[in-house]
């Protein structure tokens, strides 16, 4: 009997697997190598079963996003770099197996600036525990929530808490890695500011020199207009625009042509270190 789909939540979780077989890129630090593989969507389950079997129980629930991201950078940035981080980070462990990246976060589509598709709080909420009970299920043992996106972390954060206090008593833990996002990007920004780069935010020099480094011949960056890649000034947290000021508005936040594969490196070194130690911490 076939089975008949119905209500939102069906529906995005097809779009999801849509946009995941998209996102399937050579990543340029994987030419030539052949590094054991740990994407879940890119394994039979006869290789799910072993890789359960021999040890691999962690499961990275890697969120990505679709949404506009300046002139120089395409739409699945976040989905793109997400699953390249989530790749090293997995092989770092060396117990952790990658879900398939989620292409969707919470923010709002925009008619003036078209690249945006989001979710609402609720339902990224939703989706990613009923993700990660699919991941227990499966056998995992343990399920590492995370996110490439501001958006949606303190629902990262509520997840993880409501499961963990759910399976705990079974052996199985399900924790929030926020340190591969907030704690790596900031210090990012500081050393930035130590070193006289400008400072920038959303599409700015941490967002594209790290497209530069994993996918800058992947056509993930135009190149071409990385230097003219400037957009309205950083604020200080919570100042907003002087009323009638002028505003480029063009998806950038600060200014992005100082951008380099080389500082992407260093971007996605820290992000990858970061979350190995502290999952590592939060698992022991």
């Amino acid at each position: 009997m076939p089975v008949r789909a119905s209500g939102p939540a069906l529906v995005l979780f097809a779009l999801l697997s849509t946009a995941s077989l998209a996102a399937q890129e050579v990543s340029p630090g994987a030419a030539g190598t052949r590094a054991p593989n740990v994407e879940f969507e890119m394994m039979t389950w006869p290789e799910v079963k072993t890789a359960l079997e021999s040890g691999k129980t962690t499961a990275l629930v890697y969120n990505g996003g679709t949404e506009q991201r300046g002139p120089q950078n395409v739409n699945g940035g976040h989905t793109l770099m997400g699953r390249e981080i989530a790749r090293r980070i997995a092989l770092e462990l060396g117990d952790a197996l990658v879900a398939p990246v989620l292409p969707f976060s919470p923010n709002r589509a925009s008619a003036e600036l078209p690249g945006t598709i989001g979710l609402t709080n609720e339902l990224f909420e939703a989706m990613n525990e009923q993700i990660a009970e699919e991941l227990i299920k499966t056998g995992f043992k343990a399920v590492v929530l995370m996110g490439d996106h501001g958006g949606g972390q303190q629902q990262l954060a509520a997840v993880a808490e409501r499961l963990d206090a759910k399976y705990r008593s079974q052996g199985i833990r399900v924790v929030y890695c926020d340190d591969v996002y907030a704690k790596a990007g900031a210090d990012f920004d500081a050393w930035m500011e130590e070193n006289g780069y400008p400072a920038s935010s959303h599409a700015g020099i941490p967002d594209t020199s790290t497209m530069m480094y994993l996918g800058g011949t992947l056509g993930w960056v135009r190149l071409d207009l990385v230097k003219d890649a400037i957009g309205d000034p950083v604020l200080p947290r919570g100042q907003r625009p002087a009323a009638g000021s002028a505003r480029l508005n063009n998806g950038i936040t600060g200014d992005a042509r100082r951008s380099s594969a080389e500082l992407g490196k260093r971007v996605v070194d820290m992000k990858v270190e970061y979350a190995v130690r502290q999952i590592r911490s939060l698992l022991k």
